[in-house]
């Protein structure tokens, strides 16, 4: 056996950045929406809680430890957010203009990519993107104060919590269990696999609207192509 080899020239990765952000309300029927560009998007926090252990005790030694389940939850900040995104947060427009809020707040889903750097290429090695189901956000403060000699502009942030989305038949078969979060590495796919994906999450060059497939047809639309890197 050969000895490991620490902080290789190329090998030394990193994720940074928050970008394209795309939000896809949930309709009544519990379909989502087409895809509306999420401008002023600053970052997507992930802060998945549970997982944890109980032991139970038997003759005096612990018996077993059962896990909770775990929840996958987070914050959103922004600087601004689409129109459309005001369902999901309790606001309801009564007539043009004029809102009400403390209304019904709609489920939604969220795509957004990051970045994928390395040592040699910096910020142009790769790209990864994110996918959130399920997900509603909770009720927050906003402070609005005077304009000042040193003006900021106002950080919206949202608390949100999601529900497990089922992964198709296929992916049950094989162990994975509902879940609320995909992740997508494109520096590990081909390029046409990955404009795919693109296309139909953000729309595509002929006419295709953007929508956020089931799990099962994004993992479909992953896996179509051979999964050599890009890079």
């Amino acid at each position: 056996m050969t000895r490991l080899i620490w902080d290789e020239t190329g090998n030394k990765f990193y994720e940074t950045g928050t970008s394209h952000g795309v939000l896809y309300t949930m309709g009544d029927a519990g379909t989502y929406n087409t895809g509306v560009a999420w401008n002023g998007l600053i970052s997507v926090k992930q802060s998945p809680d549970g997982a944890e252990a109980s032991d139970t005790y038997a003759n005096n030694h612990k018996y077993v430890s059962m896990v909770s389940a775990e929840n996958f939850k987070g914050s959103i900040s922004a600087y601004t957010y689409p129109d459309e995104f005001m369902e999901c947060d309790g606001s309801k427009e009564i007539t043009t203009g004029v809102y009400a809020g403390q209304q019904r707040r709609k489920m939604f889903g969220l795509s957004y990519s990051t970045i994928i750097g390395n040592d040699t290429e910096g910020i142009d090695y790769g790209e990864k993107i994110h996918v959130i189901y399920n997900a509603k956000v909770s009720p927050a403060s906003r402070e609005y104060s005077t304009i000042n000699d040193n003006p900021e502009a106002i950080e919206f942030s949202w608390d949100f919590s999601t529900t497990p989305s089922d992964v198709g038949a296929e992916l049950e078969e094989l162990g994975f269990k509902p879940t609320a979060y995909i992740a997508i590495d494109c520096s590990k796919l081909q390029p046409e696999t990955v404009k795919k994906i693109k296309d139909k999450l953000w729309g595509g060059a002929e006419l295709e609207e953007p929508t956020l497939p089931t799990i099962d047809e994004l993992v479909e639309l992953a896996t179509a192509g051979d999964t050599e890197p890009q890079v």
